[in-house]
């Protein structure tokens, strides 16, 4: 038997140059729908880089200001440093404060059961010179700041009235102190022990937080500071002693094209 061929029409021009027609334009909306999306994902990462940074830089601060002894902030007021109760500019460059060492009052030994400094001072035992503190261990407190790059010798202890001490030495359950003249023996049942202030800077848009320096309201930066945020368009706070709010505001660049950038701005109370 012979084979029987079936012939069957091929697409003619007309078809075939609509076909083409309709791909292109299916092409050129697909790819459109891809840049849109593509550029839509660079702006998104770039406000979420912006808002991550940021909100990181704001929780680091917050760790810090949570240990500043009360009305021991400061800021700077055209070139000078004054409480943050007392500032009128709308913005400054620069935060400071005195904060209380956190880190021994909250460790202790397992042997003791005693943190680095109790916090109480018993006025019955207390001298000018030398205070009683029951339940602190101050060889704790003296390793554990040393670890940190402080030393005991050299601290402050502050009393709820602002009056403060230089702290020459301590062991046990006593704090050696050097009361200046003129300062008087005014001594309190509570105190808070202070071996580093602590200042946010910003230089050159860049934020910058300073440690390690003395310890006394409106003390001189030291040397020592790490870069918490770059590219800061805007830095301001605001606040009473009882809470403070910080806002700061960055800067981010989008893709490779360093002209377009998009800023983020986050804000936090802290009390």
């Amino acid at each position: 038997m012979g084979q029987i061929i079936q012939m069957r029409k091929a697409l003619t021009l007309i078809e075939l140059v609509f076909v083409i027609v309709i791909l292109g334009i299916v092409a050129s909306i697909g790819s459109e729908i891809i840049a849109n999306t593509y550029e839509s994902y660079i702006v998104q990462r770039a406000q979420y880089k912006a808002t991550s940074k940021t909100e990181l830089a704001l929780n680091q601060i917050a760790n810090r200001l949570r240990y500043a002894i009360p009305g021991t902030v400061m800021a700077e007021d055209n070139g000078a440093l004054k409480r943050i109760t007392e500032i009128t500019a709308t913005s400054s460059n620069r935060l400071q404060w005195v904060s209380y060492d956190g880190d021994s009052y909250e460790a202790i030994t397992t042997a003791s059961r005693r943190p680095g400094w109790s916090g109480f001072c018993d006025l019955d035992n207390s001298t000018a010179a030398n205070i009683s503190t029951p339940g602190s261990n101050l060889d704790l407190a003296s390793t554990v700041i040393g670890n940190l790059g402080g030393t005991l010798n050299g601290s402050y202890i502050y009393f709820p009235d602002g009056s403060n001490y230089a702290v020459t030495g301590g062991n046990g359950e006593s704090i050696s102190v050097n009361i200046q003249a003129g300062v008087g023996n005014r001594l309190f049942e509570r105190y808070k022990l202070a071996w580093s202030s602590y200042a946010l800077s910003l230089e050159n848009g860049d934020l910058y937080l300073y440690y390690n320096f003395t310890p006394t309201v409106g003390a001189v930066l030291g040397n020592n500071k790490s870069l918490l945020l770059q590219n800061v368009t805007n830095f301001r706070f605001k606040g009473s002693e009882g809470s403070l709010r910080i806002k700061i505001c960055k800067e981010e660049q989008i893709g490779m094209n360093a002209a377009e950038t998009i800023h983020a701005c986050k804000e936090k109370v802290i009390f």
